[in-house]
């Protein structure tokens, strides 16, 4: 099962990573790469860093300790976790990268604040904002059936957090100030990761109530 666990990872890698952006240059001459790797301190780098830890523990550091002899957790190491974990990571691989190719054009790694793309709010974009995190997140939470080992739990943990801080802390923000209204009124409507919640208040309703 660690095996698979591995394949599964780098297929996740693969896919959404450097056939993702092979496909983004072959239809506009662009890779869709934002994303600085030397270390600048902003807290995106640090956020995509804390996410980025947290993959690896999930879809490396937890098969390899397994491999090592690393016992699962009891309570989860049975034969219908472990193939439910394959189906859900699969599944989230598919789902993922249709994610990502919701975005078109728009799709991006990291934020450039200097750069304006389409608000993209149709297609799985319609039922939650961030779909690609969604479905990275299931993903690694099949990789963690899979090998369900304290060393997976803690990296599913670290990349929740990552990701939340990347979202929450960088691109909200950056939403905001690009889109304006057009990105408040949609955070009313679709929720964060999953739908309904996290959808924020409509403030032109709270201010037609209060002076009436």
């Amino acid at each position: 099962m660690a095996l698979t666990a591995l394949g599964l990872f780098a297929m996740l890698m693969l896919v959404i990573g450097a056939c993702r952006r092979r496909i983004q240059l072959a239809r506009i001459g662009d890779s869709g790469n934002r994303r600085g790797w030397r270390p600048d301190g902003t807290l995106e780098w640090w956020a995509l860093a804390l996410a980025d830890v947290g993959y690896l523990l999930v879809g490396v550091g937890a098969p390899a300790a397994a491999l090592a002899g690393l016992a699962p957790l009891r309570f989860a190491d049975h034969l219908l976790v472990h193939a439910t974990g394959i189906a859900v990571a699969v599944v989230g691989i598919g789902l993922t990268l249709q994610a990502q190719l919701g975005l078109g054009a728009s799709w991006r790694i990291g934020v450039d604040e200097t750069e304006r793309t389409e608000l993209v709010t149709g297609g799985p974009f319609a039922i939650v904002r961030n779909p690609i995190f969604t479905t990275l997140l299931l993903t690694l939470t099949g990789l963690t059936l899979m090998v369900p080992n304290p060393i997976a739990i803690a990296g599913l943990l670290i990349a929740i957090a990552g990701i939340q801080l990347q979202v929450r802390e960088v691109e909200e923000p950056y939403l905001r100030r690009v889109h304006g209204h057009t990105y408040r009124d949609y955070t009313t409507r679709v929720g964060r990761f999953l739908p309904w919640l996290g959808r924020t208040r409509d403030e032109t309703n709270d201010a037609a109530r209060h002076y009436t």
